[in-house]
Protein backbone atom coordinates (compact mmCIF):
# COMPACT_ATOMS: atom_id res chain seq x y z
CA UNK A 1 0.00 0.00 0.00
CA UNK A 2 1.43 3.40 -0.99
CA UNK A 3 2.01 5.87 1.84
CA UNK A 4 3.29 8.61 -0.51
CA UNK A 5 1.68 9.29 -3.89
CA UNK A 6 3.02 11.97 -6.23
CA UNK A 7 1.15 12.46 -9.51
CA UNK A 8 2.26 14.76 -12.34
CA UNK A 9 3.99 17.18 -9.95
CA UNK A 10 5.02 20.52 -11.48
CA UNK A 11 6.95 23.31 -9.79
CA UNK A 12 8.16 26.47 -11.53
CA UNK A 13 10.39 29.34 -10.46
CA UNK A 14 9.65 32.15 -12.88
CA UNK A 15 10.41 30.86 -16.37
CA UNK A 16 12.33 27.85 -15.02
CA UNK A 17 10.47 24.55 -14.56
CA UNK A 18 12.31 22.77 -11.75
CA UNK A 19 9.94 19.79 -11.56
CA UNK A 20 8.19 18.76 -14.76
CA UNK A 21 5.47 16.12 -14.37
CA UNK A 22 7.11 13.90 -11.74
CA UNK A 23 5.12 10.86 -10.61
CA UNK A 24 5.99 8.06 -8.18
CA UNK A 25 4.55 6.12 -5.24
CA UNK A 26 6.34 5.00 -2.10
CA UNK A 27 5.22 1.79 -0.41
CA UNK A 28 4.99 1.47 3.35
CA UNK A 29 8.19 0.19 4.93
CA UNK A 30 10.51 0.70 1.98
CA UNK A 31 13.49 2.95 1.42
CA UNK A 32 12.64 4.83 -1.75
CA UNK A 33 15.43 6.82 -3.36
CA UNK A 34 15.34 9.89 -5.58
CA UNK A 35 18.66 9.86 -7.42
CA UNK A 36 20.00 12.54 -9.69
CA UNK A 37 22.60 15.28 -10.17
CA UNK A 38 22.55 18.61 -8.36
CA UNK A 39 19.87 20.84 -9.88
CA UNK A 40 17.78 17.93 -11.15
CA UNK A 41 14.74 18.89 -9.04
CA UNK A 42 15.18 16.32 -6.25
CA UNK A 43 15.06 18.70 -3.29
CA UNK A 44 12.21 20.75 -4.77
CA UNK A 45 10.22 17.53 -5.18
CA UNK A 46 10.63 16.45 -1.56
CA UNK A 47 9.99 19.98 -0.29
CA UNK A 48 6.62 19.78 -2.02
CA UNK A 49 6.03 16.40 -0.34
CA UNK A 50 6.95 17.98 3.01
CA UNK A 51 4.51 20.85 2.43
CA UNK A 52 7.32 23.42 2.37
CA UNK A 53 6.57 24.48 -1.21
CA UNK A 54 3.30 24.85 -3.09
CA UNK A 55 3.18 22.91 -6.37
CA UNK A 56 2.10 24.62 -9.57
CA UNK A 57 0.45 21.45 -10.79
CA UNK A 58 -0.23 17.82 -9.93
CA UNK A 59 -1.25 16.11 -6.71
CA UNK A 60 0.53 14.86 -3.61
CA UNK A 61 -0.83 12.61 -0.89
CA UNK A 62 1.07 11.52 2.22
CA UNK A 63 -0.89 8.99 4.19
CA UNK A 64 -3.94 10.13 2.24
CA UNK A 65 -3.64 13.83 3.15
CA UNK A 66 -2.66 16.88 1.11
CA UNK A 67 0.56 18.33 2.62
CA UNK A 68 -0.47 21.94 1.96
CA UNK A 69 -4.07 21.66 3.14
CA UNK A 70 -3.46 19.79 6.37
CA UNK A 71 -0.05 20.83 7.66
CA UNK A 72 -0.89 20.03 11.29
CA UNK A 73 -1.65 16.36 10.54
CA UNK A 74 1.37 16.16 8.25
CA UNK A 75 3.74 17.20 11.05
CA UNK A 76 2.68 14.15 13.05
CA UNK A 77 2.96 11.84 10.07
CA UNK A 78 6.21 12.96 8.49
CA UNK A 79 9.63 13.81 9.90
CA UNK A 80 12.24 15.59 7.81
CA UNK A 81 16.00 15.88 7.86
CA UNK A 82 16.68 18.84 5.59
CA UNK A 83 19.59 19.19 3.20
CA UNK A 84 21.17 21.80 5.46
CA UNK A 85 20.10 21.27 9.06
CA UNK A 86 21.50 23.92 11.38
CA UNK A 87 20.75 24.67 15.02
CA UNK A 88 21.92 27.55 17.25
CA UNK A 89 25.62 27.03 17.96
CA UNK A 90 25.19 26.98 21.75
CA UNK A 91 22.13 24.71 21.84
CA UNK A 92 23.03 21.43 23.51
CA UNK A 93 22.01 18.04 22.15
CA UNK A 94 19.72 17.26 25.10
CA UNK A 95 18.14 20.71 24.91
CA UNK A 96 17.43 20.29 21.20
CA UNK A 97 15.78 16.91 21.78
CA UNK A 98 13.63 18.25 24.62
CA UNK A 99 12.58 21.27 22.54
CA UNK A 100 11.61 19.28 19.46
CA UNK A 101 9.88 16.64 21.59
CA UNK A 102 7.66 19.35 23.08
CA UNK A 103 6.19 20.07 19.64
CA UNK A 104 4.30 16.75 19.57
CA UNK A 105 1.40 15.34 21.56
CA UNK A 106 2.80 11.79 21.50
CA UNK A 107 6.54 12.05 20.89
CA UNK A 108 8.96 9.16 20.79
CA UNK A 109 11.21 8.51 23.78
CA UNK A 110 13.98 10.86 22.74
CA UNK A 111 16.48 9.33 25.16
CA UNK A 112 15.97 5.97 23.46
CA UNK A 113 16.52 7.64 20.07
CA UNK A 114 19.70 9.28 21.32
CA UNK A 115 20.95 5.93 22.57
CA UNK A 116 20.09 4.22 19.28
CA UNK A 117 21.95 6.92 17.38
CA UNK A 118 24.95 6.70 19.72
CA UNK A 119 24.76 10.26 21.02
CA UNK A 120 24.16 9.63 24.73
CA UNK A 121 27.62 10.89 25.67
CA UNK A 122 26.94 14.11 23.73
CA UNK A 123 23.79 15.22 25.56
CA UNK A 124 25.61 18.16 27.15
CA UNK A 125 27.59 19.07 24.03
CA UNK A 126 26.81 22.26 22.13
CA UNK A 127 25.81 21.91 18.47
CA UNK A 128 28.89 23.81 17.29
CA UNK A 129 31.16 21.25 18.94
CA UNK A 130 29.67 18.21 17.21
CA UNK A 131 31.47 16.51 14.33
CA UNK A 132 29.82 16.33 10.91
CA UNK A 133 28.70 12.75 11.52
CA UNK A 134 27.33 13.61 14.96
CA UNK A 135 25.34 16.53 13.53
CA UNK A 136 23.85 14.20 10.93
CA UNK A 137 22.88 11.65 13.59
CA UNK A 138 21.29 14.42 15.64
CA UNK A 139 19.32 15.62 12.60
CA UNK A 140 18.00 12.08 12.13
CA UNK A 141 16.99 11.92 15.81
CA UNK A 142 15.14 15.23 15.48
CA UNK A 143 13.37 13.93 12.36
CA UNK A 144 12.19 10.86 14.29
CA UNK A 145 11.27 12.40 17.64
CA UNK A 146 7.65 12.98 16.55
CA UNK A 147 7.15 9.23 15.95
CA UNK A 148 6.60 9.74 12.19
CA UNK A 149 5.50 7.03 9.82
CA UNK A 150 7.63 8.63 7.10
CA UNK A 151 11.13 10.16 7.29
CA UNK A 152 12.48 12.35 4.49
CA UNK A 153 16.28 12.40 4.37
CA UNK A 154 17.86 14.87 1.94
CA UNK A 155 21.54 14.40 1.01
CA UNK A 156 22.27 13.39 4.59
CA UNK A 157 25.82 12.08 3.93
CA UNK A 158 27.11 14.98 1.85
CA UNK A 159 30.40 16.20 3.32
CA UNK A 160 30.96 13.14 5.51
CA UNK A 161 34.13 11.07 5.35
CA UNK A 162 33.78 7.49 4.02
CA UNK A 163 33.59 5.87 7.47
CA UNK A 164 31.02 8.37 8.77
CA UNK A 165 28.99 7.82 5.60
CA UNK A 166 28.92 4.06 6.12
CA UNK A 167 28.02 4.49 9.79
CA UNK A 168 25.11 6.70 8.71
CA UNK A 169 23.96 4.06 6.23
CA UNK A 170 23.85 1.51 9.05
CA UNK A 171 21.71 3.93 11.04
CA UNK A 172 19.28 4.42 8.16
CA UNK A 173 18.79 0.67 7.88
CA UNK A 174 18.06 0.53 11.61
CA UNK A 175 15.53 3.35 11.23
CA UNK A 176 13.73 1.34 8.54
CA UNK A 177 13.79 -1.66 10.89
CA UNK A 178 11.77 0.49 13.35
CA UNK A 179 8.95 0.46 10.75
CA UNK A 180 9.62 3.92 9.32
CA UNK A 181 9.20 4.47 5.58
CA UNK A 182 12.12 6.46 4.20
CA UNK A 183 12.22 8.85 1.25
CA UNK A 184 15.92 9.33 0.54
CA UNK A 185 17.36 12.03 -1.71
CA UNK A 186 20.90 11.42 -2.90
CA UNK A 187 23.39 11.85 -5.70
CA UNK A 188 25.72 9.11 -4.42
CA UNK A 189 25.45 5.94 -6.50
CA UNK A 190 26.93 3.69 -3.81
CA UNK A 191 24.47 5.06 -1.26
CA UNK A 192 21.52 4.40 -3.57
CA UNK A 193 22.66 0.86 -4.35
CA UNK A 194 23.31 0.04 -0.69
CA UNK A 195 20.11 1.43 0.83
CA UNK A 196 17.27 1.75 -1.66
CA UNK A 197 14.61 -0.85 -2.37
CA UNK A 198 13.52 1.21 -5.39
CA UNK A 199 14.84 4.29 -7.14
CA UNK A 200 13.49 7.11 -9.27
CA UNK A 201 16.22 8.44 -11.55
CA UNK A 202 15.56 12.17 -11.94
CA UNK A 203 17.16 14.43 -14.53
CA UNK A 204 16.17 17.95 -15.60
CA UNK A 205 13.02 17.80 -13.45
CA UNK A 206 11.69 14.54 -14.86
CA UNK A 207 11.67 10.89 -13.81
CA UNK A 208 13.82 9.11 -16.38
CA UNK A 209 13.32 5.62 -14.95
CA UNK A 210 11.88 3.95 -11.84
CA UNK A 211 12.88 0.47 -10.70
CA UNK A 212 14.97 -1.45 -8.21
CA UNK A 213 18.72 -0.74 -8.47
CA UNK A 214 19.23 -4.16 -10.05
CA UNK A 215 16.30 -3.61 -12.39
CA UNK A 216 17.73 -0.30 -13.62
CA UNK A 217 21.07 -1.94 -14.31
CA UNK A 218 19.39 -4.86 -16.12
CA UNK A 219 17.55 -2.45 -18.42
CA UNK A 220 20.89 -1.29 -19.74
CA UNK A 221 23.10 -4.38 -19.73
CA UNK A 222 22.86 -7.51 -17.60
CA UNK A 223 26.14 -8.94 -18.89
CA UNK A 224 29.14 -9.68 -16.72
CA UNK A 225 32.83 -9.42 -17.56
CA UNK A 226 35.63 -11.51 -16.10
CA UNK A 227 39.24 -10.39 -16.49
CA UNK A 228 42.18 -12.65 -15.63
CA UNK A 229 45.71 -13.66 -16.60
CA UNK A 230 45.84 -17.33 -17.61
CA UNK A 231 48.74 -19.24 -16.09
CA UNK A 232 49.27 -21.11 -19.37
CA UNK A 233 48.33 -20.67 -23.05
CA UNK A 234 44.61 -21.21 -23.49
CA UNK A 235 42.61 -21.94 -26.62
CA UNK A 236 39.68 -19.47 -26.63
CA UNK A 237 37.40 -22.28 -27.79
CA UNK A 238 37.62 -23.79 -24.31
CA UNK A 239 35.55 -20.82 -23.14
CA UNK A 240 33.55 -19.81 -26.22
CA UNK A 241 31.77 -23.19 -26.25
CA UNK A 242 30.29 -22.47 -22.82
CA UNK A 243 26.59 -21.45 -23.02
CA UNK A 244 27.20 -18.65 -20.47
CA UNK A 245 29.94 -17.04 -22.61
CA UNK A 246 29.14 -14.53 -25.35
CA UNK A 247 32.67 -13.39 -26.21
CA UNK A 248 36.35 -13.84 -25.35
CA UNK A 249 38.89 -11.14 -26.09
CA UNK A 250 42.55 -10.62 -25.33
CA UNK A 251 43.68 -7.34 -23.75
CA UNK A 252 47.44 -7.40 -23.39
CA UNK A 253 48.25 -10.35 -21.15
CA UNK A 254 44.69 -10.64 -19.94
CA UNK A 255 41.62 -12.44 -21.21
CA UNK A 256 38.28 -10.65 -20.99
CA UNK A 257 35.31 -13.01 -20.96
CA UNK A 258 31.82 -11.56 -21.35
CA UNK A 259 28.64 -13.47 -20.64
CA UNK A 260 25.53 -13.96 -18.53
CA UNK A 261 24.13 -16.30 -15.89
CA UNK A 262 26.60 -18.03 -13.57
CA UNK A 263 29.53 -16.94 -15.69
CA UNK A 264 32.17 -17.09 -12.98
CA UNK A 265 31.46 -20.71 -12.04
CA UNK A 266 31.34 -21.81 -15.68
CA UNK A 267 34.65 -20.15 -16.55
CA UNK A 268 36.58 -21.25 -13.45
CA UNK A 269 35.33 -24.83 -13.85
CA UNK A 270 36.48 -24.90 -17.50
CA UNK A 271 39.87 -23.46 -16.54
CA UNK A 272 40.31 -26.06 -13.78
CA UNK A 273 39.57 -28.88 -16.26
CA UNK A 274 42.40 -27.56 -18.42
CA UNK A 275 44.85 -27.03 -15.52
CA UNK A 276 44.83 -23.26 -16.01
CA UNK A 277 44.87 -20.87 -13.05
CA UNK A 278 43.18 -17.47 -13.37
CA UNK A 279 45.55 -14.87 -11.95
CA UNK A 280 44.48 -11.33 -11.00
CA UNK A 281 40.85 -12.34 -11.55
CA UNK A 282 38.26 -9.57 -11.45
CA UNK A 283 34.51 -9.75 -12.01
CA UNK A 284 32.97 -6.61 -13.52
CA UNK A 285 29.28 -5.81 -13.92
CA UNK A 286 27.35 -2.87 -15.27
CA UNK A 287 26.95 -0.40 -12.41
CA UNK A 288 24.15 1.96 -11.45
CA UNK A 289 26.46 4.76 -12.61
CA UNK A 290 26.63 3.09 -16.05
CA UNK A 291 22.84 2.78 -16.07
CA UNK A 292 22.39 6.47 -15.26
CA UNK A 293 24.67 7.47 -18.12
CA UNK A 294 22.87 5.14 -20.51
CA UNK A 295 19.42 6.37 -19.47
CA UNK A 296 20.18 10.11 -19.34
CA UNK A 297 23.04 10.47 -21.78
CA UNK A 298 25.40 12.03 -19.21
CA UNK A 299 27.17 11.22 -15.95
CA UNK A 300 25.50 12.22 -12.70
CA UNK A 301 28.22 14.74 -11.82
CA UNK A 302 28.20 16.55 -15.18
Amino acid sequence: MAIIEVTNLVKRYGDHTAVDGVSFAVEQGEIFGILGPNGAGKTTTVECVEGLRTPDGGEIRVGGIDPRRDEARLRHLLGAQLQESELPDKLKVGEAMELFSSFYARPADWRELIETLRLTDKLGTQFRNLSGGQKQRLSIALALVGNPRVAVLDELTTGLDPQARRDTWDLIERVRDRGVTILLVTHFMEEAERLCDRLALVDAGRVVALDTPAGLVARVDDRQRIRFRPSAPLDHAVLTVLPEVTSVERAGGQLVVTGTGNLLLAVTTALARNQVVAGDLRVEQTSLDDAFVALTGRPIDS
